[in-house]
């Protein structure tokens, strides 16, 4: 692919976050819409935005695509998605522990042929970009060459992807197993090859504490010490019968996040998936070191797991972004999983805002990775990802769009029926990575 980025200019409605925030109340004071502006790109990032009048001026040499009827939003983050589980998707019947021998780990084994796991990458990133995720923080296998058929498929469309290979030395099948010693130098390599290559950046990966030993965890923390500014993306406190077999295993801790803390895994670019059943010390944890949480609702409902506090992130001040977790989630649309986020806080007797949950799947996911300086708003400055969504996608949302009260309804509307048949474009470094005329050749 060509290293030279054309400039772009695009026209239409704009809705996105201004500013991180302390708390979901002073959100709305930072939405920010502008019902007929001018975004200009140049080298990737975004040079321009405002509202057309005052910059039609700056686009005169440049060819304006003119999305007038749309809505155009900053490209959707997810924080937490396994790509080896997109074939897994909707299987059935199972809580976690079960569901993991009896169909992630047969799945994952197919990822030692990197034919193969290309062939998956490659449909992967086509999801996401279909779906308007444009950064998504992400699960391989414990091979190698799934890293490698990852970063390669999104290096195709200059996209930001966080990944890493999987660590994992017990409990699992021989030949999904690492060491301690070969994780440590797998996982090595693979920062040196890819972290900041790019748009690249690399995870540390144990899958959870009970499939990593006390060496593999200790080796982990070592990476993380040598190389700060990478990330650790792993699972914490999804499922009552996990949290039990922790403290069967590590009875030396305090709690679950107590494990991944005392070897040197928390921190302000580490991630935890699920969270649903934290105790007041994880929470404090959490808080005091400044790592972040990946709320999943698709998948914590579809696995029994249980319904995440997501009111609590606010008060206890924890990072916090959304994740769809395929394949134990059942959609690759952020949409989709804002739906199931909102019926979750309904069920715990609160409220999830449109505005809020815009911020929890962009910018304030961006914070939870350690990027808002980089990616989640129109900022100038910050790499040009974005979406234009068509409100009208199917009949049901036209009547129900020409009767939204303002753009907070229309918005809602759009996230409690919207999929993947609302994404009308998906631009990737402001360059168009996806338009839905294309749907039907992925």
């Amino acid at each position: 692919m060509s290293s030279v980025i054309a400039p772009s200019a695009i026209r239409g409605r704009f809705l996105d976050i201004q500013s991180t925030v302390d708390q979901a109340a002073a959100i709305p004071e930072q939405v920010r819409f502008i019902e007929d502006g001018l975004l200009i790109t140049q080298d990737g990032k975004i040079q321009w935005f405002g509202t057309w009048q005052a910059g039609q001026h700056l686009a005169a040499d440049l060819q304006v695509e003119h999305y007038p009827d749309q809505l155009i939003l900053p490209g959707l983050i997810d924080t937490h998605i396994h790509f080896p589980q997109t074939e897994m998707i909707g299987a059935y019947g199972e809580q976690l522990l079960e569901w993991l021998n009896t169909y992630t780990f047969p799945t994952e084994m197919q990822f030692e042929d990197k034919a193969y796991a290309d062939q998956i990458a490659a449909f992967f990133v086509q999801e996401l970009l279909k779906n308007g995720t444009t950064t998504a923080l992400v699960f391989c296998t414990v091979h190698p060459q799934s890293v490698d058929a990852l970063f390669e498929a999104a290096e195709r469309h200059h996209m930001r992807l966080i990944a890493g290979k999987v660590l994992m030395d017990r409990h699992a099948p021989e030949a999904l197993c690492d060491t301690p010693e070969s994780a440590y130098t797998d996982s090595k390599a693979l920062i040196q090859k890819w972290h900041g290559k790019g748009r690249n950046l690399y995870a540390i990966t144990p899958r959870f504490a009970p499939t990593s030993t006390a060496a593999q965890l200790a080796q982990a923390g070592q990476l993380k010490a040598e190389h700060p500014d990478v990330y650790v993306h792993t699972h914490l406190s999804e499922n009552q019968n996990e949290i039990a077999w922790v403290k069967s295993l590590f009875p030396e801790q305090k709690n679950y996040l107590d494990v991944y803390h005392h070897y040197g895994l928390t921190g302000s670019r580490s991630v935890f998936a699920h969270c649903v059943h934290l105790e007041e010390q994880e929470w404090q944890c959490l808080h005091d070191t400044d790592s972040a949480i990946a709320f999943c609702p698709s998948s914590n409902l579809f696995l029994g797991s249980g319904l995440f506090p997501l009111k609590k992130t606010w008060e206890k001040q924890v990072k916090v972004g959304l994740g769809t977790d395929v394949g134990a989630g059942t959609a690759f649309s952020q949409l989709d999983t804002l739906n199931q986020a909102y019926k979750v806080q309904q069920l715990q007797g609160d409220k999830l805002s449109a505005f809020e949950a815009l911020y929890h799947a962009t910018l304030g996911a961006a914070k939870a990775l350690d990027l808002h300086e980089k990616l989640g708003n129109f900022n100038v400055g910050k790499e040009a990802d974005f979406i234009v969504c068509n409100l009208k996608a199917t009949a049901v949302q036209a009547l129900r769009q020409d009767r939204a009260k303002n753009i907070e309804d229309a918005l809602f509307a759009l996230m409690m029926m919207g999929d993947d048949r609302n994404i009308q474009a998906t631009y990737i470094y402001g360059q168009k990575a996806y338009a839905q005329a294309d749907r039907n050749q992925y």
